[in-house]
């Protein structure tokens, strides 16, 4: 392939991230359905509990080798999951989608950010440019009714749910390549599944009555949980979280494109705010390469 257009092309481990962020974006239409007969925390809970008991399912043979190194990653980005998805879920009961998409955009350009203080690794200068094509994409997207914010409750924990979203993108990055994948994945589901469910109690939120609605929703739901959570796993191993977090902001394109098929009426504004993301992706696999001059002496 020429140099030139080596930049368009895709690894494996990219295009699965690909495929779950529009596992992911097609999401939103099933949680929304299920919020009106469930409580977020419990929700969230058999979500990821479900997502955690099919992880063990394949992963059983790796549970007799679990070591403390295994528990502690898990169970850190476990954590971050269950902020941010809880959060975030917890979120939606008050506040329309645009709204939200805008808020949880926030965690788009803080990645980079995030990496180079904590681990003072700079990203390269176009994954900062992609970012800002992504995040300004999904502003579009989110359309005016995301300035209008009033930080009331559910704008304000919405917010806080970017924070443990870019910490759940770090910290796969972290580990991965360190730790056992199946042992990683399965704590991390079920961390997330039964810190959601000890939360009930806690917040007065009482197990709902039963529904179709929510059962199905859980199952489903928790079977691309596992898939989604696999998957940045594995691929997280060779993608840089600022290569992944670009392809992550590709979520509310997604919702976009089945909220259209379900029915609704996509905006000129999020039509444009859409190829944004996708300039985003494309620019952030650019490098900026300096050329030697032709009259500097090869010292290699």
């Amino acid at each position: 392939m020429p140099s030139n257009l080596r930049w368009l092309r895709m690894r494996p481990q990219e295009l699965a991230l690909i495929a779950i962020t529009a596992v992911w974006g097609g999401t939103f239409l099933v949680v929304h359905i299920a919020m009106q007969h469930s409580g977020p925390w419990f929700f969230v809970g058999l979500r990821f509990t479900v997502a955690g008991l099919i992880s063990m399912l394949i992963f059983h043979r790796s549970l007799r080798g679990m070591t403390w190194a295994d528990l502690g990653a898990g169970a850190s980005i476990g954590l971050m999951i269950y902020g941010g998805y809880g959060l975030q879920t917890l979120g939606l009961q008050t506040i329309d989608s645009s709204t939200s998409a805008f808020l949880t955009a926030l965690y788009v350009p803080m990645v980079p950010f995030a990496q180079w203080i904590f681990f003072r690794k700079r990203p390269p200068a176009m994954a900062f440019v992609g970012a800002a094509l992504a995040f300004a994409g999904l502003v579009l997207i989110a359309g005016p009714e995301a300035f209008s914010l009033s930080l009331g409750l559910g704008e304000s924990v919405t917010l806080i749910s970017t924070l443990p979203i870019v910490g759940e993108i770090i910290l796969i990055s972290v580990f991965a390549g360190r730790i056992d994948l199946g042992r990683i994945t399965i704590v991390q589901l079920l961390t997330a599944g039964l810190l959601s469910f000890a939360t009930m109690p806690v917040v007065g939120e009482g197990v709902p009555a039963f529904s179709w609605a929510w059962v199905a929703a859980g199952i489903g739901l928790g079977v691309s949980s596992c898939i989604i959570q696999l998957t940045m796993n594995w691929a997280q191993k060779s993608v840089s979280p600022s290569r992944a977090t670009i392809i992550y902001s590709g979520e509310p394109v997604w919702a976009a494109i089945i909220g259209r098929i379900a029915g609704e009426r996509l905006p000129a504004a999020a039509l444009v705010g859409g190829m944004l993301v996708v300039l985003g992706i494309l620019a952030s696999e650019l490098r900026i390469v300096r050329r030697p001059h032709p009259n500097t002496p090869d010292r290699g």
